[in-house]
C-alpha cells in the first residue's frame, strides 16, 4: 500500500472512526484501525463488534493494499503532524506502516488486515433517508431516556418505527418515557420497527453533520443490522432483538393541571434544588398554583443540610397540584428539550407527569412521580 493524504483529512477521519474503537478489546486487532485503499482514496474502518464505522479520506493511491495499526497511536501521531501531505506506505516485510510528513518519519507495527472483523456495507438500496440535522435534534431529545441497566437489554435501545413518511423514536427506562416523531425525506416502501442500541445513536449524533445533508438508512432483510450513511461516512450497528414494551398506554391522554414556564429558568431552578436534594434521595417537589400563586415553586429539603425553594412565573391552568420527581429526570428532559417554553401537565401527585415543548406536537416526555411521606 502506498497512498498520500492531507493531514487535516486523515486526522478528521481517524477522529470519526475512533468512536468505534474498542476501549476494552478482547482481541488485540479490535484496538486497531483498518486502512485500505479504495475508490482512489483511503478507507478507514473501526469496530467494537456492536458498531462499526467506515470513513473515506480523499487521497492519491500509488499502490493498493490494506493493514491495521493501533488506532490511538496513529491518531496521536497524525494530530501532532503539520497540515501537510502525509505519505503512508505499508511494508509487508516487517508488517509496519511507514508514515512520512515533511521531515518526520515514523514506523508503526501492524496486524494483518485479514484478522480484522468484517464491517461490510449493507448492499440493499436504502429504506429511506432523513435530514441529518433533524435526526440529530430528534435523537438528542430521546436517547438519554434509554436504560443503562443491562438487566433488560431491550430498554437499552431506542425503538425506531418507520411508517410511511414518518419516523418515530421512543426510549424508556422504569421511570420515564421519551417519544419523538419527525418527517422522512423519502417514504418507506414497507413499514418496519427496529430497536437500535442507544450507544449507537449516541455515536451517530456525534458524527452527523450540522446540515440538511440527507442521511440514508438501510436495514438488513433479517433485521439484524442497520446502516446509516452520510457524506462519506458509514455507521453500521447491530440491532437488539426482542419486544419493546407498549409505552403508549402509559402516556396520559389528559390532565387536570398545566403550567407553561420558561425552559431555561425551570432548568436552572431544578439544578439549584438538586444541590440540596442529593442527600434526600434526589427528590424535588414541584407545586403548580396553590401557595405558588399563579406560578410554579420548586423545593428540596435535606434534614441535615438545609433546604431550597425557587418561585417561577408561569401560566397555570387547572387545579393546584404538588408532585415529587427525581431531580435528575427533570433536569435531563429540560436540558435536551428543543423549545423556549416548557409545558408541564399533571393529573395529581401520584400520576405520571408530562413535559412538552410549547407549540410542538412532535414530542412528549413522561416522568414517573416519587411517592413521599408528605
Amino acid at each position: 500500500m502506498n497512498v498520500s493524504v492531507m493531514q487535516e483529512n486523515l486526522a478528521r477521519g481517524l477522529g470519526i472512526v475512533g468512536r468505534a474503537v474498542s476501549s476494552r478489546a478482547t482481541l488485540p486487532v479490535l484496538a486497531n484501525v483498518l486502512l485500505k485503499t479504495e475508490n482512489a482514496g483511503l478507507k478507514l474502518t473501526a469496530t467494537n463488534l456492536e458498531i462499526g464505522i467506515n470513513c473515506w479520506v480523499p487521497g492519491k493511491v500509488t499502490d493498493e493494499g490494506e493493514i491495521t495499526v493501533p488506532a490511538k497511536l496513529l491518531a496521536d501521531l497524525v494530530s501532532s503532524l503539520p497540515n501537510q501531505r502525509i505519505d503512508l506506505v505499508f511494508s509487508p516485510k516487517d508488517r509496519s506502516l511507514k508514515v512520512t510528513c515533511g521531515g518526520s518519519r515514523s514506523s508503526i507495527k501492524g496486524i494483518e488486515a485479514d484478522e480484522f472483523p468484517v464491517v461490510a456495507a449493507i448492499g440493499d438500496s436504502p429504506a429511506t433517508s432523513v435530514d441529518s440535522r433533524a435526526l440529530r435534534d430528534a435523537l438528542a431529545e430521546v436517547v438519554f431516556a434509554a436504560a443503562s441497566d443491562e438487566s433488560r437489554p431491550i430498554l437499552t435501545g431506542v425503538l425506531t418505527r418507520l411508517a410511511g413518511d414518518k419516523m418515530t423514536l421512543a426510549a424508556a427506562d422504569n421511570y420515564r418515557i421519551a417519544v419523538r416523531s419527525l418527517t422522512l425525506a423519502k417514504p418507506v416502501g414497507t413499514d418496519m420497527t427496529i430497536v437500535v442500541p442507544a450507544r449507537s445513536y449516541f455515536e451517530l449524533m456525534r458524527i452527523l453533520p450540522d446540515s440538511e445533508a440527507p442521511i440514508e438508512i438501510t436495514v438488513t432483510p433479517n433485521k439484524s443490522q442497520v446502516l446509516f450513511h452520510v457524506e462519506g461516512i458509514d455507521l453500521v450497528s447491530r440491532l437488539i432483538e426482542g419486544q419493546f414494551p407498549n409505552y403508549e398506554p402509559v402516556i396520559p391522554a389528559d390532565h387536570s393541571s398545566r403550567a407553561v414556564v420558561d425552559r431555561e429558568a425551570f432548568l436552572a431552578s431544578a439544578k439549584r434544588a438538586s444541590i440540596f436534594a442529593r442527600d434526600s434521595a434526589n427528590i424535588v417537589k414541584v407545586e403548580l398554583g396553590g401557595e405558588a400563586g399563579d406560578g410554579i415553586s420548586i423545593t428540596a429539603h435535606a434534614a441535615d443540610i438545609g433546604d431550597a425553594a425557587d418561585a417561577l412565573p408561569a401560566s397555570v391552568e387547572g387545579q393546584p397540584t404538588t408532585i415529587a420527581f427525581n431531580a435528575r429526570y427533570l433536569i435531563d428532559v429540560l436540558s435536551n428539550l428543543g423549545a423556549e417554553e416548557a409545558a408541564l401537565e399533571l393529573s395529581g401527585p401520584l400520576a405520571p407527569g408530562v413535559v412538552k415543548g410549547v407549540g410542538r406536537t412532535d414530542y412528549v416526555h413522561v416522568i414517573m412521580p416519587v411517592r413521599t411521606a408528605s
